[in-house]
């Protein structure tokens, strides 16, 4: 099966480029980068151990099994063609295969050894949409902090090639068919309690200081320049 029948669905532009191996059924998470004590005192090393080997290994064993269950056929058995075409499959799927995906993409998102601040071409169109980084800080922090419940605060790149803030419920993310606005995804924050709750408690807004001491830019540029490639504008 060519790439780009395997990526499409209601997704209204093809996004094969972004699929590789590791999207292929059977799942499996990938190894950190980094040790689970390396984003002290930022975020803690149990919070990291638990949210990894406890949250993400279940939604990544439990989506094996929903697809199992669902019978889905061999050749639809890729993420991407998955979340893209979510709504034609039941909620351990949808909600499964959202949080095995959405955490692949977080786990990207740290690291021990930030800039601190946008890199490259992603700065400048941070810069320019937002208006300055703090604003671009306090408009993604706001997201985070407002999404009721459990959830996600995504920038991605819009089909318009612009940047956009969204947040999204539970296990939903941007490239989803019952979601909109519709983007690739290039910096997301979990704001599900396990993610923060260790250290933080209630107090959300702690955790989403801290994040911003943690951010990997140069993964953000390198999605960055990949979502401008595939939506082309």
């Amino acid at each position: 099966m060519a790439n780009s029948e395997i990526s499409k669905g209601v997704f209204p532009i093809d996004i094969s480029p972004i699929i590789d191996n590791g999207y292929n059924f059977p799942f499996t998470q990938e190894d950190l980068s980094y040790s689970f004590d390396a984003l002290e005192p930022h975020i803690d090393t149990a919070t990291m151990q638990v949210h990894y080997n406890g949250h993400h290994k279940a939604y990544t064993n439990n989506f094996n099994k929903a697809i199992e269950d669902s019978n889905i056929n061999v050749g639809e058995r890729h993420l991407i063609r998955i979340l893209t075409n979510v709504s034609k499959y039941d909620d351990p799927v949808k909600n499964n295969g959202g949080g095995y995906f959405n955490h692949l993409i977080f786990w990207r998102m740290l690291t021990p050894n930030s800039t601190l601040t946008p890199l490259g071409t992603s700065s400048t169109a941070i810069i320019n949409k937002f208006g300055s980084f703090d604003n671009f800080k306090k408009a993604f922090g706001d997201a985070a902090a407002t999404r009721f419940g459990s959830g996600w605060a995504w920038l991605s790149v819009g089909l318009d090639g612009e940047l956009f803030i969204s947040s999204t419920a539970n296990q939903n993310n941007p490239i989803m068919d019952v979601v909109e606005p519709k983007g690739l995804p290039i910096l997301t924050l979990d704001v599900w309690e396990h993610a923060y709750y260790l250290k933080h408690q209630n107090k959300r807004n702690e955790y989403i200081n801290s994040f911003w001491n943690v951010v990997n830019w140069e993964e953000v540029e390198i999605r960055y320049q990949e979502a401008k490639g595939i939506i082309g504008k």
